[in-house]
């Protein structure tokens, strides 16, 4: 048995091309979405990540900008920046680029880009909206495992799905999501006692830890869907997951690759965010 890989690739090149057929559609009524990026300072994994977005942004016919800002900058100024985005017309989603540097609390950061304008998907207005099912904006990364769930038909609904990793980014919105798609969900961390017990289990194992081959075959249960969100560069300076690709795909169902599983889902769940903000923001008018 050899698993299907699922593309992310793949997946978000067919979402993207309904996506800039509803982005033309959307200009012709007058309405243009814009994400607005902010970026602090010279971390190259930052600047490559917002490259991405701005190059998908303008894939799709979004209009992008990004606001490239000095790493001493004051917290007050930020905060001052993001309430004038708040308060512009123009722009339907702000994105804040993480991490920040140390002077800056990352939280408040988030919590003053207006839940409204929030494409990520962190402020706790939307965190809380997706905790009770609610239409709201989610979190760009489970989200886009989600959809690639959904492409290939994969139950969710009485499943055992298993979160190894808690972070508010990934792990606990992932579970959040997949329990209100009627699954069963554990989520387990570094302080989670005999990893496999658990592991073993899972008809979904999501594995989000960002570290390196963590999880080989003997933690797979035989015909699991095994969705990688890790990404880590090796010694040879190439891109590998949390999952040992090549001793699991023996065993599982289904298995995303790393790189061009998720990675390419997650911005094109932000794109999905950004067309929903400026839709939304056309019926409230």
């Amino acid at each position: 048995m050899t698993a299907e890989i699922i593309s992310g690739l793949e997946v978000a090149k067919e979402i993207r091309q309904t996506m800039k057929t509803e982005v033309t559609t959307l200009k012709e009524q007058g309405i243009v979405p814009k994400l607005t990026v902010i970026l602090i300072g010279d971390d190259p994994a930052s600047h490559s990540y917002v490259n991405g977005k701005e190059k998908a942004s303008n894939e799709v016919g979004i209009e992008s900008e990004i606001i490239r800002l000095e790493s001493t900058i004051t917290e007050e100024f930020l905060l001052e920046k993001i309430n004038e985005l708040n308060k512009n017309e123009n722009v339907n989603g702000i994105l804040v680029q993480l991490p920040l540097p140390e002077h800056i609390n990352e939280q408040k950061v988030i919590e003053t880009i207006a839940p409204e304008k929030d494409v990520d998907g962190f402020h706790p207005i939307n965190i809380g909206r997706m905790m009770v099912g609610q239409d709201t904006f989610l979190p760009c990364t489970p989200y886009g495992i989600l959809t690639l769930l959904q492409s290939k038909d994969i139950t969710i609904s009485g499943s055992n799905a298993v979160i190894v990793g808690r972070s508010n980014i990934v792990g606990k919105p992932m579970g959040q999501l997949l329990l209100n798609e009627n699954a069963t969900v554990t989520y387990c961390h570094s302080r989670t006692k005999d990893l496999k017990v658990h592991t073993k289990n899972a008809d979904i194992l999501i594995v989000a830890i960002g570290k390196e081959h963590a999880i080989d075959a003997s933690y797979v249960k035989p015909g699991a869907t095994v969705i990688d969100v890790g990404v880590n560069r090796t010694n040879e300076g190439t891109l590998t997951g949390d999952v040992d690709f090549e001793d699991v795909k023996k065993i599982a169902a289904y298995i995303t690759p790393v790189p061009r599983g998720v990675g390419p889902m997650t911005i094109t769940m932000l794109l999905a965010n950004t067309i929903k903000a400026a839709k939304r923001r056309n019926e409230r008018e």
